[in-house]
């Protein structure tokens, strides 16, 4: 079958594609910007990239009208601009009207679960794009998955930095809001088991796990996994934006994410049971479970997608990455270096793992500072470090960096600061001729912009000095 995904950089569509691609299928993946586009798809003859943007309906002409089944997997949890419900249903009626166009014969939508009569914002939202999909061109097929549990997803992640960081906890009393936690291995069964499934058309179906646990239970039993002994205290006086605060200053998560959360974390969800698992043979497994294969994917260095490198996860660079790109050249402050290159493999090597965990190779702890200031200023910080030790793509997050262009055969590396600043920085580095060159661009706003050059150009000195020094050192 023709199979289109949307969403397809987004943390479930990056997942299912190769499930589509395994089971012999034709998949078009829409994209907003092509740079983002896993480069593995480039290899494989039965994938087709097309950019494509739902709220621009003009950018929608490139896709093929052959299409037998398509996945709605725009969603937008993080999103900070005001108007994130009227945006997702603009997406959601473009999206219907282009594919009224089409042979399409199946939609299959991932919502969220939606049984309880108070809603937080994004699950009203996701609950009126069902409505908006509905037609009588094409059959609606509707999943509704409450916390998915993988390596990468918000949740594992939150949950992680929140057993791993503290001991002991005092939290809110949402922690006792219950849920059905779901494997995103079991999410992707579903998803790719109903594509041309007759009997799924027009059905809407809650997904869930076996159990039915709260918060506190799976973040004591996320520790059980990892042989960690935890104590939870949880307390009534925590007020919604004294919790996002907790969950922004604790874990990797952004302010907007966590108020989000933390909105959506008051709801119980609870799904409807229905036969489901016996239609397409799934028996989902349990949150230990899910947990302890999660850290099998992180220990393999495996990790297919994560929702840190959405382009949202921290409000700051929402447009196409080509947009950033060239560099600037006029208005702006730059500190270039260069050096010999002796081993040019091993200096692209340590450029590829730069951040993270391997840190920036000198004054780690100044870098280490400006990240603790950033995120005392409502900013990133380092807290997303990276989802991959050694390899870069096109739209990772890379500690309070984006990745902008990658490319180890052309030995070139382009990062944009997402940090927060008076201005623009990019961070480039580049070998030539066996020479690396290394710059910093900075482009000002305002006075403050100026101001913030000069005064941290003491600093830049002898940091971008020993970094390029690490970088050719063997």
């Amino acid at each position: 079958m023709n199979i289109l995904v949307t969403g397809a950089t987004g943390y479930i569509g990056k997942r299912l594609i190769p499930f589509l691609l395994n089971e012999g299928h034709t998949v078009i993946c829409i994209v907003r910007d092509r740079l983002r586009a896993d480069k593995s798809y480039a290899e494989d003859e039965n994938i087709f990239v097309i950019e494509g943007d739902f709220l621009k309906p003009e950018t929608l002409n490139d896709i093929p009208k052959k299409i037998d089944v398509a996945y709605y997997l725009i969603h937008s949890m993080s999103n900070s601009s005001k108007d994130f419900e009227s945006l997702e249903e603009r997406c959601a009626v473009n999206f219907k009207k282009y594919i009224e166009t089409t042979d399409t014969q199946q939609v299959i939508y991932l919502s969220g679960i939606t049984n309880e009569e108070k809603l937080s914002k994004h699950l009203r939202s996701r609950k009126n794009v069902e409505e908006i999909l509905a037609s009588n061109k094409y059959a609606l097929t509707i999943f509704k998955a409450g916390i998915i549990v993988g390596s990468g997803s918000s949740s594992f992640e939150i949950i992680r930095d929140l057993v791993e960081k503290l001991p002991f906890m005092i939290a809110p009393k949402w922690l006792n809001t219950k849920t059905q936690p779901l494997a995103v291995r079991d999410v992707l069964t579903f998803l790719s088991s109903a594509a041309g499934n007759k009997k799924l058309y027009n059905k809407t179906y809650d997904v869930f796990g076996p159990e039915i646990l709260t918060y506190k239970e799976m973040l004591l039993q996320f520790a059980e996994v990892r042989e960690l002994k935890r104590y939870i205290l949880t307390v009534p006086v925590m007020t919604p934006k004294l919790s996002s605060y907790w969950l922004y200053f604790v874990t990797s998560t952004s302010y907007k994410l966590a108020t989000s959360l933390v909105d959506s974390m008051g709801v119980q969800i609870i799904g409807k049971p229905s036969d489901i698992n016996k239609i397409l043979n799934v028996n989902p497994i349990t949150y230990k479970e899910a947990v302890s294969l999660a850290f099998e994917k992180i220990e393999q260095n495996s990790i297919v997608s994560s929702w840190k490198d959405s382009m949202v996860s921290s409000g700051r660079l929402r447009n196409q990455l080509h947009k950033y790109v060239n560099v600037p050249k006029y208005g702006c402050f730059k500190d270039y270096k260069e050096r010999n290159v002796t081993n040019s493999e091993l200096t692209i090597n340590k450029i590829w793992a730069i951040g993270g965990k391997t840190g920036w190779y000198y004054g780690t702890f100044l870098w280490q500072i400006r990240g603790y200031i950033d995120k005392l200023f409502g900013g990133i910080g380092l807290r997303r470090g990276r989802t991959s030790p050694t390899e870069l793509d096109a739209g990772d997050a890379l500690d309070f960096w984006r990745v902008i262009f990658a490319n180890k055969e052309q030995q070139k590396l382009l990062l944009y600061a997402e940090m927060r600043l008076p201005g623009e920085a990019w961070l480039e580095f580049k070998i030539e001729d066996n020479i690396l060159k290394q710059t910093a661009t900075f482009r000002p706003r305002g006075l403050w912009g100026r101001l913030y050059w000069y005064s941290v150009l003491p600093f830049h000195g002898f940091i971008f000095r020993g970094m390029i020094n690490k970088l050719v050192n063997a």
